[in-house]
């Protein structure tokens, strides 16, 4: 549980659930090892050395979802706490099996083998309880930082008395009471740091995003994030603690959107995009018929629908008739059955075929997001598009991450799409440090590619600017890459 009480957290906080996961998992078995061998040195006091570890353990993995948080807001890096405390709690954990197997064969007449078969066994089994225990109670009910608490307070009450009950007897009266004692402490200490997690994490949560937040919620696909929007205050939405709409939303929209929408638009879909912002865009063209959002988080629409700051900068999107809206992962709405999809077909094309197709996607690199920048993922897309359509792609920071732009436009072609890459540069004095984003435009056939005046008139940006960033970005072109795909992603976190 503390293992998965680590990547989930670090996943959150650093990104990229991967590498994340094989940082914890490989540091936590080396150090696992290194706690067996510290263990010979505790053997001839096994019942004492078992219950000290079980005192540290449960105080040091219940400690460690605050202790990363924390080194996360105020010292905006929670890797080397990851490294620490993966660490120190595989040593201590590594150090429980020795220390066990003494203490078992002191009670049971048992051959070694016997022994390790039993411990294992019941090992095992507690690792399917706690394994989902921990995404199915413990995350949602508790939360990351409490369900973390929790687990450390289950630790050291397992811990404590199993030993004053079963190796009582290893153990002086002067011992017992001393580790009576410690748990208790623990305890407190874990009780303590419970009681007081509310504040805390409002205070991380300023550290981090200011003192403007007004909206804060752990969706079950993210913690999203509102600050400002009130009082003439720009409106900032972050998603997972990365900054998803700023004062500059209106140059990232305008450039997603417009470019394809000049030419035939009246059947739109958007994939992500649930805070409305590119159907704010879309909706300024009155011929636009239907638009289709498939957004994966319920929480974002429900934010895109009611919150007034959220509503006035989308213009109330989604009090439109012509918007329909579908909660889904936009990866397996596109593998569904066409014929469920909202939108007349085409002539000619099967059901719901769409003349513009707006990818407004988490930004590839981090690793739930690789299948909505992956080959096969496009197919789907491409399936979906009329004749003549075209597909616009939101393919990450061309100037921080070329290499990782250019893959997503080697993927696009991949599946026999011609494409028009460009980018738009942010605002100088964007929080983040973002210096642009890049996008490519893709369509079956490359006469729709070009760029022209488009209508209604940009508030941003100019169609000039979005002539000259394709020429700018065309310049930096990386030949010879391969396509990612599910089984080959190829960008890093």
């Amino acid at each position: 549980m503390y293992e998965l009480e680590l990547v989930a957290l670090a996943s959150y906080l650093i990104g990229d659930s991967v590498t994340q996961a094989s940082v914890v998992l490989s540091v936590m078995v080396f150090a696992m090892g290194l706690g067996s061998l510290l263990a010979k040195r505790l053997r001839r006091r096994a019942a004492l050395g078992f219950a000290t570890v079980e005192a540290l353990l449960a105080l040091t993995g219940g400690l460690s979802a605050m202790a990363l948080y924390a080194c996360f807001a105020w010292y905006g890096q929670a890797r080397p706490a990851l490294v620490g405390f993966s660490l120190v709690t595989g040593v201590l954990i590594g150090a429980e099996v020795p220390l066990l197997m003494t203490l078992i064969q002191r009670i049971r007449r048992q051959d070694a083998g016997g022994a390790v078969a039993d411990l294992f066994a019941a090992d095992y089994v507690g690792a399917l309880v706690g394994g989902l225990a921990f995404p199915f109670l413990l995350l949602p009910v508790l939360g990351q930082l409490t369900g973390a608490l929790v687990t450390g307070a289950v630790n050291a009450v397992a811990g404590g008395a199993l030993v004053l009950w079963l190796f009582r007897g290893d153990l002086s009266p002067r011992a017992r009471w001393t580790l009576v004692v410690a748990n208790a402490l623990v305890l407190l200490a874990l009780a303590v740091c419970s009681a007081l997690s509310g504040p805390f994490e409002r205070a991380a949560r300023h550290a981090v995003y200011g003192t403007d937040v007004r909206v804060a919620v752990h969706s079950p696909v993210q913690e999203v994030v509102l600050t400002g929007g009130a009082g003439g205050r720009p409106l900032s939405l972050f998603l997972d603690g990365r900054l998803r709409v700023g004062g500059d939303e209106a140059r990232y929209h305008e450039a997603l959107v417009h470019p394809a929408m000049a030419g035939p638009h009246r059947h739109v879909l958007v994939l992500g995009g649930g805070d409305g912002l590119a159907v704010r865009e879309v909706l300024r063209y009155a011929d636009v018929a239907t638009v289709t959002v498939v957004e994966l988080d319920a929480e974002v629409l429900r934010l895109a629908r009611t919150d007034p700051g959220l509503v006035a900068l989308n213009h109330g999107a989604y009090q439109d008739p012509r918007v329909h809206v579908v909660t889904a992962d936009a990866f397996d709405w596109l593998r569904g059955d066409p014929g469920d999809r909202p939108g007349p077909a085409a002539p000619g094309t099967g059901p719901a075929a769409y003349d513009v197709v707006l990818c407004d996607l988490p930004e590839p690199g981090v690793t739930p997001s690789a299948k909505l920048y992956a080959q096969e993922f496009y197919g789907l897309a491409l399936r979906a598009l009329a004749p003549g359509g075209r597909i616009a792609v939101n393919a990450g920071d061309l100037d921080a991450r070329p290499h990782v732009f250019w893959t997503v436009e080697t993927t696009v072609r991949s599946v026999g799409l011609h494409t028009a890459p460009y980018r738009v540069r942010a605002s100088p004095d964007r929080p983040d440090g973002r210096r642009g984003w890049g996008f490519v435009l893709a369509s079956r056939d490359p006469v729709r590619l070009r760029l022209p005046g488009v209508r209604p008139p940009l508030q941003a940006l100019t169609s000039h600017q979005l002539s000259e960033d394709r020429h700018a970005a065309e310049l930096g072109r990386e030949e010879g890459l391969l396509p990612s795909t599910l089984m080959h992603p190829r960008y890093p976190g």
